[in-house]
């Protein structure tokens, strides 16, 4: 995968990529995305099947999207951000192009190719735009970091484990019962 590619570029550099190409945009700097693997497609797939049974099942006024689904954390044209899953719970926060300030919920599939991104850069940007939970699923490890920035912790899990989340009450993702080996 080819990482940074361009200094200082905008918003506007990710709406002139030629169709079928992809890219993530990190404080002016744009990261083009590959074409992720079967693997990463059932993880997003599956867990996106347990978050919407939820939602459909409890009501509520959380939605759940899927990339590419534009994230804008901030009013600026610096960062913008394709994450995997999104739970958003504020519906004025959306519209045709996306989610315009922060998700609930963050949920990232994770590859070595994108791991230190995730993990470094994305995590202190989901945080500082005030997003309630980020979960990192680990495809290669199987495992899954589930930061809760507002009670300041981190929770691990294996794919072996039912995961919980505090947005979305009495869920718990059976990452076990998942067809994604």
């Amino acid at each position: 995968m080819r990482e940074a590619l361009l200094e200082m570029s905008t918003i506007e550099d990710v709406y002139a990529l030629p169709d079928g190409e992809r890219a993530e945009l990190i404080d002016g700097v744009l990261y083009m995305m590959s074409t992720p693997t079967r693997k990463h497609q059932r993880i997003i797939v599956e867990t996106l099947y347990v978050f919407n049974k939820h939602i459909k099942e409890h009501g509520g006024n959380c939605e759940v999207d899927i990339a590419p689904f534009g994230v804008y954390l901030f009013d600026d044209d610096s960062t913008y951000l394709e994450p995997d899953i999104i739970v958003i719970c504020d519906g004025g926060k959306l519209d045709n192009k996306g989610c315009h300030g922060a998700p609930d919920l963050v949920i990232e599939v994770s590859s070595p190719s994108t791991r230190s991104r995730d993990c470094l850069l994305k995590l202190r940007k989901y945080e500082a735009a005030g997003v309630r939970e980020y979960w990192i699923i680990d495809q290669e490890r199987e495992l899954i970091d589930v930061y809760r920035f507002e009670k300041e912790c981190v929770d691990k899990y294996s794919f072996n484990d039912q995961v919980p989340t505090d947005i979305l009450e009495g869920l718990s993702v059976d990452f076990s019962a998942m067809n994604i080996r």
